[in-house]
């Protein structure tokens, strides 16, 4: 099943009448509702996503990290809102270079959804092909899909600790986080011991779509990923970490998220904390 479609896809895709539901899940960190966006412009058909109250929950306490899995049952309500129904085709899009959509795609497949697309190049490349274009809000009917949680591998913060063992351990953030020059969002700023850091911006091209699948696993690969060998992502809240399960996905690995990432590392007393350009620390 493919990950990615493009804009002149996604579009013969709608025209040719087969079940498909859009997504438009902007958000960006400091930006966090796109709503108002969506509304002055959006592809045709998409429904609106909330990235804080529908792909995540509210934490009860900031050692669950920023973005926790929402429960299944509140999940499975949320996608029934956006008129899902099982075996429909699903296509995710945002104007973050599909960052945020990354998050949709990755608890949509989480859920067991089968046939989930992120639209290569995002929102700029659809309106770059000069495809139609549409504002306002979309209602649709209810739609009957059902959801169940555990189709994709998930690790918590001490299997996350014990990856870099004998494995990779992969942290997706700006390099200037991951050294621990600034941390804009968290309370302690650096990466988690024996991380190696792939920055998001660096899997995609000057267009903002994703490297080719053969260059991207030359470059994981490059860093000692293997498919034998334990291999799993994080970030600042697991937002664009789900972009980087997708890269490595598209690459041909099998990662798993660590959906605490290091906003819930950063919060836990007595974790350990590296800083500067070495995995291990300078």
């Amino acid at each position: 099943m493919p990950h990615l479609i493009s804009p002149t896809e996604l579009r013969s895709l709608i025209d040719s009448g087969a079940p498909v539901r859009v997504l438009d899940v902007r958000w960006r960190l400091g930006q966090a509702d796109g709503r108002l966006r969506y509304e002055e412009s959006h592809i045709p058909g998409a429904v609106y996503v909330d990235m804080d109250s529908e792909l995540a929950a509210h934490p009860a306490s900031p050692s669950e990290g920023r973005h926790p899995l929402p429960s299944e049952a509140a999940f499975q309500d949320s996608v029934r809102r956006w008129g899902i129904d099982d075996g429909d085709t699903i296509v995710v899009y945002d104007d973050a270079l599909g960052i945020s959509a990354g998050r949709a795609w990755w608890l949509l497949r989480f859920a067991g959804m089968e046939d989930v697309r992120l639209l290569d190049g995002a929102f700029s490349a659809w309106r770059a092909a000069g495809l139609s274009l549409e504002s306002g809000r979309r209602e649709v009917p209810r739609g009957s899909a059902t959801v169940r949680f555990g189709s994709l591998p998930v690790v918590d913060m001490d299997a996350a600790a014990r990856i870099p063992d004998d494995g990779v351990l992969i942290d997706v953030r700006a390099r200037e986080r991951y050294r621990g020059d600034t941390e804009p969002v968290d309370p302690v700023p650096g990466h988690i011991p024996g991380a190696v850091n792939v920055p998001g911006a660096e899997l995609l091209d000057a267009d903002g779509r994703l490297l080719p699948a053969d260059v991207l696993r030359e470059r994981f690969t490059a860093l000692g990923v293997r498919d034998d060998r334990p291999l799993a992502v994080y970030c600042g809240s697991g937002v664009s970490a789900s972009h980087g399960v997708l890269a490595l996905t598209v690459a041909g690995f099998s990662p798993a998220l660590y959906l605490g990432s290091w906003s819930q590392w950063s919060n836990t007393p007595g974790r350990p904390v590296a800083t500067g350009d070495a995995p291990f620390g300078d």
